[in-house]
């Protein structure tokens, strides 16, 4: 099941970078609500080890799916709505990721790290926000969080290295991805983000359905 999901989502995200690159609508709302819905169905048909943390990361997947269709249109409201839907995604990935971390020095310096890279983002965006800046503040802050969970995560040397190192790998991109997106929407709108952003977003989320299912 795992090679035809991949295939399938290969095909499927190969279709939307084309939709993206022709700003076809059509073709955008007949392939990213399903390579979408392939990372909820990759979760779902996991054997789940530890089932609080895969429950949290499936309602993550879910929200994502949401934010997905709302980034499909043109619309500043549809984009705030998305905004928040992929806030509320963080926010579940975060909780689960804490539930299940090890907190030392280390996951202190990473924070920190990650304290000082939101910032630098921020101002990077901040000229063009406008009335968005408050929103864009929240945003950063729970994505810095959620990758800082992951780190926690990452550090809890009694589970599977390889799956930790997929979730750690999997926020790390989620992150990046979501630089490409403030870059698109605020900064310049351009093709090269989404045909980068896209895969590593697509990327990050196969990385945690999958990662559920191995720790």
């Amino acid at each position: 099941m795992t090679p035809a999901i991949l295939f399938s989502a290969s095909l499927l995200l190969a279709l939307l970078l084309w939709a993206e690159r022709y700003d076809c609508t059509t073709w955008k709302l007949g392939s990213k609500p399903l390579v979408s819905a392939l990372f909820i169905l990759a979760a779902s048909i996991q054997t789940w080890p530890h089932p609080s943390l895969a429950y949290w990361v499936l309602a993550g997947l879910i929200l994502s799916w949401i934010g997905d269709v709302c980034l499909i249109f043109s619309s500043r409201n549809l984009f705030l709505a998305g905004l928040v839907a992929f806030l509320l995604g963080h926010v579940c990935y975060a909780v689960g990721f804490y539930a299940h971390g090890v907190f030392d020095s280390w996951i202190v310096a990473g924070l920190v790290v990650l304290l000082v890279a939101g910032v630098v983002v921020f101002r990077w965006l901040q000229p063009h926000l406008g009335s968005m800046t408050g929103p864009v503040i929240g945003y950063i802050v729970v994505i810095s969080v959620m990758v800082g969970g992951a780190l926690a995560v990452y550090f809890h040397a009694q589970w599977p290295q390889n799956a930790r190192c997929m979730i750690l790998s999997g926020a790390i991109l989620f992150y990046f991805s979501d630089i490409l997106v403030a870059r698109d929407q605020f900064v310049a709108s351009a093709f090269v983000n989404r045909l980068i952003g896209l895969p590593l977003y697509y990327a990050a989320q196969f990385l945690f359905a999958f990662a559920i299912g191995r720790l």
